[in-house]
């Protein structure tokens, strides 16, 4: 049998103890697809990239949060899949849980994927798509590393394409 997305997600969760919606409400169906960043304040402060898809909230963990300068290449470490309802989710989650500490959302909003089948993208390792947020707007790629030492394949790159949206950090 095949286990949920979410199994590895609930396995870390005691939700007893924990205010971080369980997966268990059903999504209500729309046309458009959402986007949330979460700035999550645990051992180190890093923003979670989550875009919906398949039912779930794909995941990354991005130390140095997105940027709009397409010269800045930024770390995401693709974490567990998360449940939808997690996409309005802001607290705290208790000392002692799994990603202890503040969590606050950033930015949210819709995204549409500029592949074809975004699933087969990701699996491919490169899907690009278009943000609408209210601080990220337009196109954006995930790319996985294939590093050596990242044999798990979770080590994946955010980048700002050049567009209307872009800007240039100032010196």
């Amino acid at each position: 049998m095949k286990k949920s997305s979410l199994h590895e997600y609930n396995k870390k969760r005691d939700f007893k103890k924990t205010k971080e919606p369980s997966g268990k409400k059903a999504r209500k169906k729309t046309k458009k697809l959402i986007f949330v960043v979460q700035e999550h304040h645990a051992r180190r402060l890093h923003y979670d990239f989550r875009l919906e898809l398949e039912g779930v909230l794909k995941s990354w963990a991005v130390p140095k949060g997105p940027s709009l300068d397409p010269t800045e290449k930024r770390l995401a470490v693709q974490t567990e899949d998360h449940p939808y309802e997690y996409a309005t989710f802001h607290g705290t989650i208790p000392q002692g849980e799994y990603g202890a500490g503040e969590v606050f959302i950033w930015d949210s909003g819709t995204w549409e994927p500029e592949d074809e089948d975004p699933v087969a993208a990701l699996e491919k390792g490169q899907l690009k798509f278009r943000l609408s947020g209210t601080k990220l707007r337009g196109s954006f790629v995930l790319v996985r590393t294939h590093y050596k030492e990242d044999a798990s394949q979770k080590n994946w790159l955010l980048i700002k394409h050049h567009d209307e949206s872009a800007k240039k950090k100032s010196a």
